[in-house]
Protein backbone atom coordinates (compact mmCIF):
# COMPACT_ATOMS: atom_id res chain seq x y z
CA UNK A 1 0.00 0.00 0.00
CA UNK A 2 1.06 3.38 -0.89
CA UNK A 3 1.05 5.95 1.52
CA UNK A 4 2.33 9.72 2.34
CA UNK A 5 4.73 9.63 4.21
CA UNK A 6 7.95 11.76 5.67
CA UNK A 7 11.53 10.92 5.70
CA UNK A 8 12.26 9.56 8.79
CA UNK A 9 14.49 11.75 11.14
CA UNK A 10 15.26 11.04 15.09
CA UNK A 11 14.46 14.95 15.62
CA UNK A 12 10.47 14.02 14.24
CA UNK A 13 8.04 16.25 16.89
CA UNK A 14 4.56 15.51 16.53
CA UNK A 15 3.28 18.71 15.21
CA UNK A 16 -0.41 17.99 17.06
CA UNK A 17 0.74 16.99 20.16
CA UNK A 18 -1.10 19.61 22.13
CA UNK A 19 -4.17 20.05 19.73
CA UNK A 20 -5.00 16.03 21.24
CA UNK A 21 -5.96 18.08 24.42
CA UNK A 22 -9.29 19.41 22.56
CA UNK A 23 -10.57 15.71 22.91
CA UNK A 24 -10.95 16.57 26.52
CA UNK A 25 -12.84 19.61 25.63
CA UNK A 26 -16.32 17.26 24.60
CA UNK A 27 -16.93 16.30 28.06
CA UNK A 28 -17.16 19.58 29.49
CA UNK A 29 -19.61 20.93 26.63
CA UNK A 30 -23.05 20.68 28.31
CA UNK A 31 -20.72 22.47 31.61
CA UNK A 32 -20.50 25.35 28.92
CA UNK A 33 -23.60 25.67 27.62
CA UNK A 34 -24.96 25.45 31.43
CA UNK A 35 -22.99 29.04 31.82
CA UNK A 36 -23.71 30.41 28.34
CA UNK A 37 -27.49 30.12 29.88
CA UNK A 38 -26.50 31.62 33.29
CA UNK A 39 -24.50 34.64 31.40
CA UNK A 40 -27.13 35.43 28.63
CA UNK A 41 -30.70 33.97 29.80
CA UNK A 42 -30.99 32.08 26.70
CA UNK A 43 -32.30 28.93 27.36
CA UNK A 44 -31.27 27.86 23.57
CA UNK A 45 -27.68 27.30 25.32
CA UNK A 46 -28.93 24.02 26.96
CA UNK A 47 -28.03 22.81 23.30
CA UNK A 48 -24.54 24.45 23.17
CA UNK A 49 -23.01 21.01 22.38
CA UNK A 50 -24.98 19.91 19.37
CA UNK A 51 -24.77 23.72 18.27
CA UNK A 52 -20.74 23.29 18.61
CA UNK A 53 -21.11 19.82 17.31
CA UNK A 54 -22.77 20.79 14.08
CA UNK A 55 -21.67 23.87 13.49
CA UNK A 56 -18.77 24.88 14.96
CA UNK A 57 -16.43 21.78 14.42
CA UNK A 58 -17.36 22.05 10.88
CA UNK A 59 -16.59 25.60 10.67
CA UNK A 60 -12.94 25.06 11.70
CA UNK A 61 -12.46 21.86 9.71
CA UNK A 62 -13.19 24.37 6.80
CA UNK A 63 -10.76 27.34 8.22
CA UNK A 64 -8.26 25.18 9.68
CA UNK A 65 -7.96 22.32 6.40
CA UNK A 66 -6.60 19.25 6.36
CA UNK A 67 -3.22 17.62 7.29
CA UNK A 68 -2.41 14.97 5.01
CA UNK A 69 1.17 13.77 6.64
CA UNK A 70 2.04 10.71 8.52
CA UNK A 71 4.73 10.05 11.66
CA UNK A 72 7.93 8.42 10.33
CA UNK A 73 7.98 4.36 10.86
CA UNK A 74 10.72 4.74 12.22
CA UNK A 75 8.92 6.90 15.50
CA UNK A 76 6.23 4.69 15.87
CA UNK A 77 7.46 2.68 18.01
CA UNK A 78 8.56 5.78 20.61
CA UNK A 79 5.31 7.58 19.43
CA UNK A 80 3.00 4.74 20.63
CA UNK A 81 4.75 4.09 24.17
CA UNK A 82 4.39 7.93 25.21
CA UNK A 83 1.98 7.87 28.19
CA UNK A 84 0.72 11.48 27.71
CA UNK A 85 -0.92 10.06 24.71
CA UNK A 86 -2.71 7.28 27.02
CA UNK A 87 -3.72 9.53 29.73
CA UNK A 88 -5.59 11.87 27.21
CA UNK A 89 -7.89 9.32 26.31
CA UNK A 90 -7.96 7.65 30.29
CA UNK A 91 -9.28 11.30 31.52
CA UNK A 92 -12.23 11.46 29.06
CA UNK A 93 -13.36 8.74 31.23
CA UNK A 94 -13.53 10.42 34.89
CA UNK A 95 -14.57 13.73 32.83
CA UNK A 96 -17.10 11.82 31.28
CA UNK A 97 -18.75 10.42 34.45
CA UNK A 98 -18.69 13.81 36.55
CA UNK A 99 -20.66 15.51 33.70
CA UNK A 100 -22.97 12.69 33.53
CA UNK A 101 -23.87 12.61 37.10
CA UNK A 102 -24.42 16.10 37.20
CA UNK A 103 -26.47 16.39 33.97
CA UNK A 104 -28.85 14.09 35.96
CA UNK A 105 -29.07 16.16 39.03
CA UNK A 106 -29.56 19.32 37.39
CA UNK A 107 -32.47 17.38 34.98
CA UNK A 108 -33.97 16.47 37.99
CA UNK A 109 -33.23 19.48 40.46
CA UNK A 110 -32.44 22.66 37.77
CA UNK A 111 -35.86 23.78 37.53
CA UNK A 112 -36.04 23.33 33.64
CA UNK A 113 -38.52 23.88 31.11
CA UNK A 114 -39.44 20.63 29.32
CA UNK A 115 -37.27 21.73 26.30
CA UNK A 116 -34.34 22.78 28.69
CA UNK A 117 -34.08 19.17 29.91
CA UNK A 118 -34.48 17.79 26.90
CA UNK A 119 -31.97 20.04 25.33
CA UNK A 120 -29.57 19.13 28.33
CA UNK A 121 -30.12 15.27 28.26
CA UNK A 122 -29.64 15.34 24.31
CA UNK A 123 -26.33 17.43 25.19
CA UNK A 124 -25.49 14.85 27.60
CA UNK A 125 -26.24 12.43 24.72
CA UNK A 126 -23.90 13.78 22.25
CA UNK A 127 -21.02 13.25 25.35
CA UNK A 128 -22.09 10.01 25.61
CA UNK A 129 -22.05 8.76 22.14
CA UNK A 130 -18.40 10.66 21.99
CA UNK A 131 -17.51 8.42 24.83
CA UNK A 132 -18.56 5.84 22.67
CA UNK A 133 -15.14 6.66 20.39
CA UNK A 134 -13.11 6.53 23.71
CA UNK A 135 -14.16 2.74 24.40
CA UNK A 136 -13.32 2.32 20.64
CA UNK A 137 -9.69 3.37 21.09
CA UNK A 138 -9.64 1.43 24.35
CA UNK A 139 -11.12 -1.68 22.94
CA UNK A 140 -8.96 -2.45 20.54
CA UNK A 141 -5.73 -2.11 22.59
CA UNK A 142 -4.23 -5.68 23.65
CA UNK A 143 -4.00 -4.81 27.61
CA UNK A 144 -6.64 -5.67 30.18
CA UNK A 145 -6.77 -2.80 31.73
CA UNK A 146 -7.53 -0.33 28.73
CA UNK A 147 -10.29 -3.28 27.84
CA UNK A 148 -12.39 -2.65 31.15
CA UNK A 149 -12.08 0.78 31.30
CA UNK A 150 -13.37 0.51 27.47
CA UNK A 151 -16.32 -0.94 28.88
CA UNK A 152 -16.65 1.23 31.81
CA UNK A 153 -16.95 3.98 29.14
CA UNK A 154 -19.85 2.36 27.71
CA UNK A 155 -21.97 2.08 30.72
CA UNK A 156 -23.58 5.54 30.64
CA UNK A 157 -25.24 4.95 27.13
CA UNK A 158 -25.51 0.95 28.02
CA UNK A 159 -24.00 0.01 24.63
CA UNK A 160 -21.61 -2.50 25.75
CA UNK A 161 -22.50 -5.08 23.26
CA UNK A 162 -20.61 -3.10 21.03
CA UNK A 163 -17.26 -3.88 22.78
CA UNK A 164 -17.87 -7.12 21.51
CA UNK A 165 -19.20 -6.75 17.86
CA UNK A 166 -16.84 -4.36 16.81
CA UNK A 167 -13.85 -5.73 17.51
CA UNK A 168 -14.81 -9.63 16.50
CA UNK A 169 -17.95 -8.79 14.04
CA UNK A 170 -17.76 -5.44 12.35
CA UNK A 171 -14.06 -5.54 11.90
CA UNK A 172 -14.03 -9.31 10.04
CA UNK A 173 -17.54 -8.75 8.22
CA UNK A 174 -16.53 -4.86 7.24
CA UNK A 175 -17.59 -3.86 4.07
CA UNK A 176 -19.54 -6.75 3.17
CA UNK A 177 -23.77 -7.41 3.04
CA UNK A 178 -23.23 -9.85 5.74
CA UNK A 179 -22.23 -6.47 8.38
CA UNK A 180 -24.91 -4.75 9.96
CA UNK A 181 -22.30 -1.62 10.40
CA UNK A 182 -21.80 -1.07 6.80
CA UNK A 183 -24.23 0.91 5.20
CA UNK A 184 -24.91 0.73 1.89
CA UNK A 185 -25.63 2.76 -1.11
CA UNK A 186 -29.22 4.19 -1.50
CA UNK A 187 -29.85 2.94 1.86
CA UNK A 188 -30.99 6.33 4.39
CA UNK A 189 -29.67 6.59 7.99
CA UNK A 190 -33.31 6.16 9.38
CA UNK A 191 -33.20 3.04 7.66
CA UNK A 192 -29.86 2.01 8.34
CA UNK A 193 -30.39 2.75 12.34
CA UNK A 194 -32.74 -0.36 12.80
CA UNK A 195 -30.61 -2.44 10.88
CA UNK A 196 -27.75 -1.83 12.24
CA UNK A 197 -28.88 -1.61 16.29
CA UNK A 198 -30.67 -4.68 15.78
CA UNK A 199 -28.35 -6.65 13.91
CA UNK A 200 -25.07 -5.79 15.78
CA UNK A 201 -26.82 -6.74 19.36
CA UNK A 202 -27.39 -10.10 17.40
CA UNK A 203 -23.99 -9.88 15.99
CA UNK A 204 -22.25 -9.29 19.83
CA UNK A 205 -24.52 -12.34 21.26
CA UNK A 206 -24.21 -14.77 18.85
CA UNK A 207 -20.19 -14.38 18.86
CA UNK A 208 -19.90 -14.62 22.83
CA UNK A 209 -22.24 -17.73 22.54
CA UNK A 210 -20.04 -18.97 20.07
CA UNK A 211 -17.07 -17.93 22.14
CA UNK A 212 -17.84 -19.69 25.41
CA UNK A 213 -19.35 -22.52 23.92
CA UNK A 214 -16.11 -23.67 23.15
CA UNK A 215 -15.32 -23.19 26.41
CA UNK A 216 -17.80 -25.71 27.22
CA UNK A 217 -20.12 -23.39 28.26
CA UNK A 218 -23.22 -21.08 28.28
CA UNK A 219 -24.01 -18.08 27.48
CA UNK A 220 -25.77 -17.18 30.60
CA UNK A 221 -22.71 -16.33 33.07
CA UNK A 222 -20.44 -13.34 33.93
CA UNK A 223 -17.69 -14.54 31.98
CA UNK A 224 -20.28 -13.38 28.71
CA UNK A 225 -18.49 -10.02 28.48
CA UNK A 226 -21.70 -8.34 26.80
CA UNK A 227 -23.20 -9.51 30.55
CA UNK A 228 -20.35 -7.57 31.96
CA UNK A 229 -20.56 -4.35 29.94
CA UNK A 230 -24.39 -4.09 30.19
CA UNK A 231 -24.41 -5.40 34.41
CA UNK A 232 -22.07 -2.14 34.65
CA UNK A 233 -25.10 -0.04 33.14
CA UNK A 234 -27.21 -1.55 35.57
CA UNK A 235 -25.47 -0.33 38.01
CA UNK A 236 -25.02 3.34 37.23
CA UNK A 237 -28.45 3.78 36.15
CA UNK A 238 -29.66 2.21 39.22
CA UNK A 239 -27.34 4.46 41.51
CA UNK A 240 -28.35 7.75 39.64
CA UNK A 241 -31.85 6.47 40.54
CA UNK A 242 -31.57 5.77 44.04
CA UNK A 243 -29.57 8.94 44.19
CA UNK A 244 -31.83 11.25 42.22
CA UNK A 245 -35.11 9.35 42.34
CA UNK A 246 -37.27 8.13 39.35
CA UNK A 247 -37.56 11.15 37.63
CA UNK A 248 -33.81 10.85 36.20
CA UNK A 249 -35.12 7.86 34.06
CA UNK A 250 -36.24 10.03 30.88
CA UNK A 251 -32.69 12.02 31.39
CA UNK A 252 -31.21 8.48 30.43
CA UNK A 253 -33.25 7.43 28.11
CA UNK A 254 -32.70 10.14 26.29
CA UNK A 255 -29.20 10.78 26.35
CA UNK A 256 -28.94 6.87 25.66
CA UNK A 257 -30.51 7.13 22.35
CA UNK A 258 -28.97 10.17 20.77
CA UNK A 259 -26.08 8.93 21.88
CA UNK A 260 -25.70 5.23 20.38
CA UNK A 261 -27.48 7.08 17.65
CA UNK A 262 -24.16 9.64 17.42
CA UNK A 263 -21.96 6.54 17.28
CA UNK A 264 -24.40 4.75 14.21
CA UNK A 265 -24.88 7.64 12.01
CA UNK A 266 -20.72 7.60 11.94
CA UNK A 267 -20.81 4.36 11.43
CA UNK A 268 -23.03 5.12 8.62
CA UNK A 269 -21.03 7.06 6.87
CA UNK A 270 -17.65 5.19 7.27
CA UNK A 271 -18.30 2.36 4.43
CA UNK A 272 -21.12 4.09 2.61
CA UNK A 273 -22.02 2.20 -0.58
CA UNK A 274 -18.13 0.23 -0.40
CA UNK A 275 -17.88 -3.54 -0.75
CA UNK A 276 -14.92 -6.06 -0.23
CA UNK A 277 -15.37 -8.46 -3.73
CA UNK A 278 -15.44 -12.40 -3.55
CA UNK A 279 -12.46 -14.00 -4.56
CA UNK A 280 -12.70 -17.44 -6.98
CA UNK A 281 -12.89 -19.16 -3.25
CA UNK A 282 -15.86 -17.89 -2.37
CA UNK A 283 -14.23 -16.05 0.44
CA UNK A 284 -14.38 -11.79 0.84
CA UNK A 285 -11.02 -10.01 -0.21
CA UNK A 286 -8.98 -8.46 2.59
CA UNK A 287 -10.34 -4.90 3.55
CA UNK A 288 -7.93 -2.68 1.80
CA UNK A 289 -7.51 1.32 2.36
CA UNK A 290 -10.55 1.81 -0.43
CA UNK A 291 -12.92 -0.25 1.51
CA UNK A 292 -13.06 3.05 4.44
CA UNK A 293 -14.24 6.80 3.65
CA UNK A 294 -11.37 8.93 4.84
CA UNK A 295 -11.13 12.17 5.97
CA UNK A 296 -8.03 14.38 6.81
CA UNK A 297 -9.94 17.39 8.49
CA UNK A 298 -7.45 18.31 11.44
CA UNK A 299 -10.12 19.69 14.09
CA UNK A 300 -12.47 16.34 13.60
CA UNK A 301 -9.16 14.01 13.35
CA UNK A 302 -8.20 15.25 16.78
CA UNK A 303 -11.61 15.42 18.69
CA UNK A 304 -12.41 11.65 17.73
CA UNK A 305 -8.77 10.78 18.31
CA UNK A 306 -7.73 10.28 14.08
CA UNK A 307 -11.22 7.86 13.45
CA UNK A 308 -11.52 9.63 10.42
CA UNK A 309 -8.11 7.64 9.35
CA UNK A 310 -10.37 5.04 9.19
CA UNK A 311 -8.69 2.62 6.71
CA UNK A 312 -5.40 2.69 8.75
CA UNK A 313 -7.78 1.87 11.70
CA UNK A 314 -8.86 -1.62 9.88
CA UNK A 315 -5.64 -2.41 8.65
CA UNK A 316 -4.12 -2.11 12.04
CA UNK A 317 -7.04 -2.09 14.54
CA UNK A 318 -4.51 -2.23 17.47
CA UNK A 319 -2.22 0.73 16.41
CA UNK A 320 -2.91 3.64 18.40
CA UNK A 321 -4.34 7.13 17.24
CA UNK A 322 -1.74 9.48 17.06
CA UNK A 323 0.23 7.18 14.89
CA UNK A 324 -2.61 6.40 12.51
CA UNK A 325 -2.05 6.80 8.82
CA UNK A 326 -3.31 8.89 5.92
CA UNK A 327 -3.62 6.50 2.68
CA UNK A 328 -3.59 8.06 -0.43
CA UNK A 329 -5.90 5.63 -2.06
CA UNK A 330 -8.32 5.95 0.33
CA UNK A 331 -11.68 7.57 -0.93
CA UNK A 332 -12.22 11.12 1.04
CA UNK A 333 -14.69 12.84 2.27
CA UNK A 334 -16.06 15.92 0.92
CA UNK A 335 -15.77 17.71 5.01
CA UNK A 336 -14.49 16.00 8.51
CA UNK A 337 -17.17 13.92 10.32
CA UNK A 338 -18.93 16.51 12.15
CA UNK A 339 -20.26 18.25 9.14
CA UNK A 340 -20.60 14.73 7.27
CA UNK A 341 -22.86 13.23 10.00
CA UNK A 342 -25.34 16.87 9.50
CA UNK A 343 -25.61 15.82 6.19
CA UNK A 344 -27.07 12.41 6.89
CA UNK A 345 -30.14 13.17 8.80
CA UNK A 346 -30.87 14.67 5.18
CA UNK A 347 -31.29 11.83 2.85
CA UNK A 348 -31.56 13.86 -0.52
CA UNK A 349 -29.06 15.93 0.08
CA UNK A 350 -26.35 12.98 1.36
CA UNK A 351 -27.79 11.08 -1.81
CA UNK A 352 -27.03 14.05 -4.10
CA UNK A 353 -23.44 14.82 -2.54
CA UNK A 354 -22.24 10.72 -1.75
CA UNK A 355 -23.83 8.82 -4.65
CA UNK A 356 -21.83 10.08 -7.01
CA UNK A 357 -18.87 9.94 -4.87
CA UNK A 358 -19.64 6.06 -5.02
CA UNK A 359 -19.95 6.24 -8.63
CA UNK A 360 -16.60 7.36 -9.15
CA UNK A 361 -14.81 5.79 -7.21
CA UNK A 362 -16.22 2.80 -8.70
CA UNK A 363 -15.40 4.25 -12.20
CA UNK A 364 -19.36 4.21 -13.06
CA UNK A 365 -19.87 0.24 -12.55
CA UNK A 366 -22.21 -0.15 -9.54
CA UNK A 367 -22.24 -3.76 -9.64
CA UNK A 368 -18.77 -3.62 -7.83
CA UNK A 369 -20.66 -1.20 -5.21
CA UNK A 370 -22.79 -2.49 -1.70
CA UNK A 371 -26.24 -1.27 -3.18
CA UNK A 372 -28.92 -1.44 -0.68
CA UNK A 373 -31.41 -4.43 -2.20
CA UNK A 374 -34.30 -2.35 -2.66
CA UNK A 375 -32.80 0.48 -4.38
CA UNK A 376 -30.47 -1.95 -6.45
CA UNK A 377 -32.74 -1.68 -9.81
CA UNK A 378 -33.54 1.89 -9.42
CA UNK A 379 -29.66 2.76 -8.92
CA UNK A 380 -28.07 0.20 -11.80
CA UNK A 381 -30.50 2.48 -13.86
CA UNK A 382 -29.97 5.76 -13.09
CA UNK A 383 -26.30 4.76 -13.32
CA UNK A 384 -25.91 2.66 -16.25
CA UNK A 385 -23.14 0.41 -16.68
CA UNK A 386 -20.42 2.33 -19.00
CA UNK A 387 -19.79 0.56 -22.11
Amino acid sequence: MNSTTLTADASYRDGKRYWWLMGLVVPTLPLGGYLLVELTGWGIFWFWPLIFIYTVIPAMDWLIGTDENNPPESVVPDLESDAYYRWIVYLFIPLHFAIFAWGGWMFVNGGLAWWEGLGLAISLGGVSGLSINTAHELGHKKGATERWLAKIALAPVFYGHFFVEHNRGHHKNVATPEDPASSRMGESFYAFLPRTVIGSLRSAWSLEKQRLARLGKGPWTLENENIQAWLMSVALWGAMALWLGWAVLPFLVIQSVYGFSLLEVVNYLEHYGLVRQKTESGRYERCRPEHSWNSNHIVTNVLLYQLQRHSDHHANPTRRYQALREFSEAPQLPSGYAGMVLLAYFPPLWRKVMDPRVVAHYNGDLTRANLHPPKRAALLARYPQPA
